[in-house]
């Protein structure tokens, strides 16, 4: 082969790299522009700031923090300003609740409707100030902190700066990534702690001084206790009720709570969780083509459990597989049934905004109101009450994610509420596979406009090449 033809080759193999990776650049662009714009809204969707509204300041001035017995322990669960995660707040909440031996305050920097992850909207029991003032001055004795949104560095700054000064002199409860603010006070350096599996990495890097330990649901290190991720706040807490109140206390609110794998007097270990490629994917294909167009409407009803209203909300943007939106069955405010007061962004009207209603808590399910079922059949969507059969309030949460939406979504959200699947009967769509040809189709598409572009540009110039040249002085 001559010289000539090695370059000739040379340069047909250039251009077909050169049109493969065009190509190849054109089946990615629009998926990954559509993908990257759907994930922004939904995230910056997550802890969304309610309005301040005449509802939300009747509802705050409404809203009666529960007396003080000063003969019981207090103990606090934190919001920041940005809010805070549903079931770090909630599953703590209601374990202490239910032994009816504390005190049990939710305190915020500000006493304002403040968003928990899913646009559940609480108003805190009391300020930092006003706690203040209803301690005399003293420290809760436990201070339960939830993961808060890194977003918002103002509200990070006024909590550390509560926890290190007040909340230490009383016991700590870090809950899942809740453990990154009691690292930014200094509180745990020297100190054994764990979190999330998947934020353990990142704490790592930043926070060299902590002796940080995958595999546990909770680690007990004196004045601190850190659990894992999310239900693994449920352990934590029993542990807190262990120490403080006794053993029997804590295995009758494990009891009261459903919670089938308390460990009495020690911490439960813990698979070591990663993210698989599959996991990565569903991942993916969730927050940049489902979630954002996907919005779950959850019925909020007088006496709901605490639980019963984080396993309906939670799920949901933990698998980043849709948005939730807070309606009301009845009223501008809803009560728990431990007493927390919660603002719904929308009433039974907004029933056709959402592609169907769940409706969490016992006693909904006991006596469903018939104003929820008028109000899904003028809009079309169907309508589930999830807590009709007793058991933990996630198992029917989880089992409801399965078949609307898929299993390996239900079991992606279950490993990150480090929550086992084994025995749960998850049956739905294997492979979201519909959602997994959305950026195909869109790849298709844009592959479809540049090859159109390209051959439009081709015609263009071959006519021009093919154009007679204009000699001045002959005639043409």
């Amino acid at each position: 082969m001559t010289q000539h033809h090695r370059r000739r080759r040379g340069r047909r193999a250039v251009r077909a790299l050169a049109r493969f990776g065009g190509a190849l650049l054109a089946f990615l662009l629009l998926p990954v522009a559509v993908g990257l714009a759907s994930s922004n809204a939904y995230y910056a969707s997550r802890y969304a700031q309610p309005e301040a509204t005449t509802t939300a300041a009747a509802a705050v001035a409404a809203a009666t923090p529960p007396a003080h017995d000063p003969g019981k322990p207090t103990a606090v669960v934190v919001v920041g300003n940005g809010g805070a995660n549903v079931a770090d707040v909630l599953a703590p909440y209601d374990v202490l609740a239910t032994t009816g031996a504390f005190n049990l305050y939710t305190v915020a920097p500000e006493r304002r409707p403040l968003p928990l992850l899913g646009g559940l909207d609480l108003v805190p029991d009391l300020s930092f100030a006003q706690l203040h003032r209803r301690l005399d001055g003293s420290a809760p004795d436990v201070t339960v902190v939830p993961e808060m949104p890194e977003l918002d560095e103002s509200s990070d700054a006024t909590v550390t700066a509560w926890l290190r000064d007040t909340a230490s002199q009383g016991l700590l409860l870090g809950v899942c990534s809740g453990a990154r603010l009691l690292a930014e006070t200094g509180l745990l350096d020297g100190r054994d702690a764990t979190s999330h599996w998947s934020r353990l990495g990142k704490l790592q890097r930043d926070h060299p001084a902590v002796r940080w330990r995958r595999g546990i649901r909770y680690i007990d290190d004196g004045e601190v206790i850190t659990t894992g991720g999310l239900l693994s706040s449920l352990d934590g807490t029993l542990r807190v009720v262990e120490r403080l109140v006794g053993a029997d206390a804590a295995a009758a609110a494990a009891r009261a709570v459903g919670w089938r794998y308390y460990s009495p007097g020690t911490a439960a270990s813990l698979p070591w969780s990663r993210l698989t490629p599959t996991n990565a994917i569903l991942h993916v294909l969730n927050v940049g083509f489902r979630a954002n167009a996907t919005t779950v409407g959850v019925v909020l009803t007088d006496g709901v459990g605490e639980l019963e209203l984080a396993a309906a909300v939670d799920p949901y943007p933990e698998a980043r597989a849709a948005r939730t939106l807070a309606i009301a069955a009845r009223g501008p405010t809803v009560r728990s049934r431990h007493g927390l007061t919660f603002v719904p962004r929308a009433g039974l009207e907004a029933a056709g905004r959402v592609e169907r209603l769940l409706v969490p808590g016992a006693a909904a399910a006991a006596s469903p109101d018939p104003d929820v079922a008028v109000a899904a059949r003028r809009a079309g969507v169907p309508v589930a009450y999830l807590h009709g059969q007793p058991g933990f309030a996630f198992d029917p949460a989880l089992r409801d994610m399965a078949r609307t939406m898929d299993v390996p979504t239900a079991r992606w959200a279950a490993k990150i509420l480090e929550y086992p699947t084994a025995g749960l009967g998850l049956s739905g769509p294997g492979w979201p596979w519909t959602l997994a040809l959305r950026p195909v189709l869109l790849g298709l598409a844009g592959l479809a406009v540049a090859v159109g572009i390209d051959r439009l540009l081709r015609r263009r110039r071959n006519r021009r090449q093919t154009q007679p040249v204009a000699v001045p002085g002959v005639a043409t």
